[in-house]
């Protein structure tokens, strides 16, 4: 699992951008919350997507009017992880 990073520098390295709600949005340390959330074992969509907003709240801001769009493609993400074996 990545560590966290140590600064903002640290943090933007680790950004990657993913379709929410039809707009290009980067989000930091994705591929770490993916991987966490992966080893929880969840099993219910509502849950894992629970999990993701929580965790990507973290490190980044999620607009409360957004919160649905953002919750939708972190699960999208999370299926495409786990196909790929992320």
């Amino acid at each position: 699992m990545d560590e966290k990073p140590c600064c903002a520098a640290d943090a933007l390295r680790k950004i990657r951008r993913i379709d929410v709600g039809g707009v290009a949005v980067g989000i930091t340390m994705l591929d770490s919350v993916l991987a966490e959330v992966h080893a929880m074992n969840l099993t219910g969509e509502k849950e894992i997507g629970d999990e993701l907003v929580k965790r990507v709240r973290i490190y980044n801001y999620v607009p409360p009017r957004a919160e649905e769009h953002y919750r939708a493609a972190l699960v999208r993400e999370y299926a495409t992880s786990r196909k790929r074996g992320v």
